[in-house]
């Protein structure tokens, strides 16, 4: 009896800790006043850190606050998320830090931008290179227009439309 309810515990925080589906969820917005794009992006903290893992030749990462992986995290992010102009340039951006709660890591950064946006896309391929089902959702507030964007692992880049 209590080899069995000591599984069954044991099953439940596990099934807490694991979960099912792999999305993250952007939010991007426009400050018109700085001309840029302030995002922030939410990912689960443990796939963040199996993707980082697998960047640095499946090194343990624990990502926690004040910890020293910023410059991971920054390397991962800009080799998953750009906004590409119409000329096909990824815009420049400033990696701003992040924030690990509960079992989430949200990620910021800035992209100044001072032109108009059309004809411009968004690639988000984060956690692509883990995950197959991984869905990233993108929701944009521009200028008073919001829309939203999901991206699968065979729709990595989505023309804004604005």
């Amino acid at each position: 009896m209590i080899k069995s309810i000591s599984f069954s515990v044991l099953f439940l925080l596990l099934s807490f800790r694991l979960h099912d589906f792999h999305t993250s969820i952007t939010r991007m917005d426009y400050n018109a006043k700085e001309k840029a794009f302030e995002i922030s992006i939410r990912v689960f903290t443990d796939d963040l850190e199996k993707a980082l893992a697998k960047d640095n030749n499946g090194q343990k990462i624990v990502v926690v606050n004040n910890d020293k992986n910023d410059p991971l995290v920054e390397k991962y992010i800009r080799k998953h998320f750009a906004l590409v102009s119409s000329q096909k340039q990824k815009k420049a951006y400033s990696y701003v830090g992040k924030e690990q709660e509960a079992d989430a890591t949200w990620i910021y950064i800035e992209i100044p931008n001072q032109e108009a946006v059309t004809g411009f896309s968004l690639q988000n391929t984060i956690m692509h290179d883990l995950f197959d089902d991984q869905i990233n959702l993108v929701n944009l507030n521009y200028q008073g227009q919001k829309k939203s964007y999901i991206f699968k692992k065979d729709d990595t880049t989505l023309a804004l439309g604005i």
